[in-house]
């Protein structure tokens, strides 16, 4: 065993932790006491970021506090979106705050990923859309008269700009130079794709505002500069996704009597709900890869060559996920089911008999106290009784 070959294996694994705690950054969720992030020193002493994302921080400082908020969306979002399932995005107190779940390569960690692109893209994208950014505003691409006769107004969600800063703040590990481990180019798919669950209404124009205003701001990857944020797909391309498909015209009719003489409309982001609800069905189906060379670009391929391709929307994940059964000290994060609540008629994986491993469940009345009897009462409340009923609640053992 050459020295050589030792050295390499050591910046092999340096660069596979690196990758595995790239959402380290998600830790500002927990920074409560920070405050607003209004200054550079408040940067440095910010945990979770590495050196690069201190330096972003420090270039565009006024974003952070929309960036801490994209950090708690997301996950809000994952323990939504896996309430019934055994492991349900509980955090921890360290980093990195889902424990060591997120350091392996299974699909839970990809779905974190692609929600945590996608939540930096959103907040920051209502940041510039609420006026509380100077560097961005509305998307003034939109204008004029649509093709369906209505007037393009009001303030269209600048999804350009918080794309390509969700690119160039969550991306940044995976992009450091010499790091092309299967682990960095998962979590590279998985960001995109959780990204692409927005909007891109005009590839041209985001070509002509990308390259006029947001690059030079950034110091985003040489391969984003000629594709003005087009798709980072397997020839090099970088993309907006998961928010970017699903951006909504909303209108407003302006007449006598509220009459719609007048229309105009803007280009919206949906719910961040429909973004997580999106994420989650690419996760129901994300596809099992590996790392392979073609000529000299390593690419992620599907483990089983029976399987169509992924798409650049699809998750990717390289490890089979454990069963989240039982809690293991060992392994931060992997608390188990014991004490969780199950349903007893479900067959799905909320059901006691999945939810529950098969050790069973115990089951106990408890006193719900609901709202009922609600009246409305002019003019304009709303009052409600309270109802109190006994209802069987069944936990795990």
């Amino acid at each position: 065993m050459t020295e050589e070959y030792v050295l390499r294996c050591v910046l092999m694994l340096c660069f596979a932790l690196l990758s595995a705690n790239a959402s380290n950054w998600l830790y500002l969720a927990k920074l409560s006491s920070v405050g607003s992030i209004s200054d550079e020193e408040t940067c440095e002493r910010l945990r979770g970021l590495i050196q690069r994302q201190v330096q972003i921080c420090k270039r565009s400082v006024e974003v952070m506090d929309a960036v801490r908020r994209g950090a708690q969306l997301a996950i809000d979002e994952c323990q939504f979106q896996f309430r019934n399932r055994r492991w349900n995005c509980s955090t921890l107190e360290t980093m990195p705050v889902f424990g060591k779940v997120v350091t392996q390569g299974t699909r839970e960690a990809a779905f974190v990923y692609a929600i945590s692109a996608a939540s930096v893209a959103f907040a920051v994208t209502r940041a510039c859309s609420s006026g509380e950014l100077e560097k961005c505003g509305c998307d003034r691409n939109v204008h004029g008269v649509s093709p369906e006769g209505f007037q393009w107004s009001g303030c269209s969600d600048n999804i350009a700009y918080g794309v390509a800063f969700s690119q160039s703040f969550v991306d940044v590990r995976e992009r450091s130079k010499g790091q092309s481990s299967s682990r960095a180019l998962m979590n590279l798919h998985n960001n995109e794709a959780g990204r692409k669950v927005s909007h891109c209404h005009s590839l041209k124009s985001f070509q002509q505002h990308t390259q006029k205003r947001i690059i030079g701001e950034f110091t985003l990857p040489k391969r984003v500069v000629g594709c003005g944020l087009c798709g980072l797909t397997r020839s090099g391309l970088v993309s907006p996704q998961a928010i970017l498909s699903h951006m909504r015209v909303e209108c407003k009719c302006h007449g006598v009597s509220g009459s719609c003489e007048v229309k105009t409309c803007w280009k919206a982001m949906p719910p961040f709900r429909k973004v997580g609800n999106v994420i989650k069905e690419k996760f129901d189906g994300a596809t099992e890869v590996e790392q392979r060379k073609v000529g000299t670009t390593k690419v992620l391929v599907p483990r089983n060559s029976q399987f169509k391709p992924h798409t650049d929307e699809d998750l990717v994940y390289l490890d089979p996920s454990p069963d989240f059964c039982d809690y293991d000290p060992r392994t931060p994060g992997m608390l188990g089911t014991a004490g969780r609540q199950c349903n007893r008629t479900s067959k799905a994986i909320d059901g006691c008999e999945l939810m529950c491993c098969g050790r069973g469940f115990q089951t106990e009345e408890v006193e719900v106290v609901d709202r009922c009897s609600c009246k409305f009462h002019w003019c304009c409340y709303v009052k409600c009784k309270q109802c109190r009923k006994m209802v069987e609640m069944h936990t795990c053992r």
